[in-house]
């Protein structure tokens, strides 16, 4: 008698499953959802109906845990170091253009077209690796928003880490109301954390000659304490996950995938909606800058802490006569925001990795829960052992950025080669020589400075 093999599960019996298969569009639920302008319509119509993915990869470049690096840079050496921010910046332009155009061009986002030129063994490596660089992010989240709630309402930082999981309802809220809307509100965050921190340099008064000369390259950066900062801003640029997610949402957008003129046309408005987007992300880098320039250059005192910046705020004998409870308040509101922006990003991420790398699909609020509780348990414990020590809790997030470091070179070496390769991407859309070369000396020059920030991290742990 013949051996029966078992029906494959249908379509239905797919969606009632928790864990489900996944092997088709990326972020299928809003794959080709939002509606574009025709390219008849003009420049500005075009740009708006493709704005918005771009919002969501500019929250990963001005995390809060680069905001102390900022200021701290401003406080210990002036504008010198402006320079370096600038050059982070055109790095991250390059590399999630090539994040875009591996989505548009192929279909495929990041994790997919990587599975596709690897194994299944290789898949689940490199699923595991990148999940835990979104874990590395979420702590940051973790504790960004703990010590915000902390600042603004006087919240232990224990109760304050447990709050966070309420952002589990928040996700599930927001995606009920359309992916678009969604794009809408991180833009608003953005904004609003860049309007703070305007308003805090306008009070400052930094000194416009010297913040020109900032944005030229000066050889005082060769210095050992200069050299170690720049390093450690430009080392910090590119978040791994950042390029898994841009390679996916720039998928959401309704365009043409059966002509290359319809890929062309997506592909240079996604850039154009990138490019705004983390040009509003390098003018936030730069104003924490300035502000540790302006307000604390040449002062004693340690700000190497969220709280410790908050105090400075509003203590005169640092912040000088600007200094007052609302700009402390004003801070701590935009670490609010920051933190909130990541929630969204950090579950979107997850899923794009998870889909790609494994082929395995799960509700949104189960991997929210999943990831947070993976983020809040170790953060409970060091609050908890330390007696809520914020100095603790931030050297935590110190050690957690081992994971992206490790990261960084599993998403940026595939993503250069494919976007090089024009077998892969097509002879009209695969980088330029020069463009290539830009790729590949980033990616090198990143990794490099990746593999110095694990050694001096696990230094200091030993």
């Amino acid at each position: 008698m013949p051996v029966m093999e078992a029906p494959e599960p249908t379509h239905t019996e797919n969606r009632r499953r928790i864990i489900r298969p996944a092997n088709g569009l990326s972020l299928e639920e809003i794959n080709g959802t939002v509606k574009i302008a025709s390219p008849h319509e003009g420049f500005f119509k075009s740009l708006l109906s493709f704005s918005g993915p771009g919002a969501l990869v500019a929250v990963g470049y001005m995390d809060p845990g680069n905001w102390v690096t900022s200021i701290g840079g401003g406080q210990q050496f002036g504008y010198l170091l402006l320079n370096v921010i600038l050059l982070s910046s055109l790095i991250a332009m390059l590399l999630q253009y090539m994040a875009a155009k591996l989505g548009i061009v192929t279909g495929m986002d990041l994790a997919q077209a990587t599975r596709a030129h690897t194994g299944k063994g290789l898949g689940i490596v490199l699923w595991i690796t990148t999940e835990l660089a979104i874990m590395a992010t979420d702590i940051a989240e973790v504790i960004g928003a703990a010590i915000a709630l902390h600042l603004l309402f006087g919240i232990s930082l224990v109760v304050g880490v447990l709050l966070t999981v309420l952002d589990v309802l928040l996700l599930l809220l927001l995606m009920k109301i359309g992916f678009r809307k969604i794009e809408a509100i991180v833009a608003t965050l953005i904004l609003t954390i860049m309007v703070v921190f305007v308003y805090e340099v306008v009070l400052a008064k930094p000194d416009m000659g010297q913040v020109a000369a900032g944005f030229l390259p000066s050889p005082q950066i060769l210095h050992h304490d200069q050299l170690v900062l720049a390093l450690g801003i430009v080392g910090a640029t590119v978040m791994p996950h950042n390029l898994y997610l841009h390679s996916a949402i720039v998928q959401s957008r309704a365009y043409d995938r059966h002509s290359e003129e319809g890929r062309a046309y997506a592909l240079r408005f996604a850039t154009w909606d990138s490019n705004i987007q983390l040009s509003m992300a390098f003018v936030v880098n730069c104003l924490l800058l300035l502000l540790g320039a302006a307000l604390f250059f040449g002062k004693s005192g340690d700000l190497s802490t969220f709280g410790s910046l908050y105090d400075a705020l509003q203590d005169p004998k640092l912040a000088g006569a600007v200094a007052s409870p609302i700009l402390s308040t004003l801070f701590a509101v935009a670490l609010l925001a920051s933190g909130q922006n990541s929630t969204i990003t950090g579950t979107l991420t997850g899923q794009v990795v998870m889909e790609g790398f494994i082929h395995m699909r799960v509700p949104l609020w189960m991997r929210r829960v999943i990831t947070r509780l993976l983020a809040v348990i170790p953060v409970v414990i060091i609050t908890i052992i330390f007696n809520g020590s914020e100095t603790a809790l931030e050297q935590l997030l110190v050690y957690s950025q081992v994971f992206l470091c490790v990261a960084l070179p599993i998403s940026m070496v595939p993503l250069v080669y494919f976007t090089s390769s024009k077998k892969i991407i097509g002879e009209r859309f695969a980088n330029k020589p020069w463009m290539a070369a830009l790729g590949w000396l980033s990616t090198a020059v990143l990794t490099f400075l990746n593999l110095q920030l694990i050694t001096n991290i696990i230094g200091e742990i030993l």
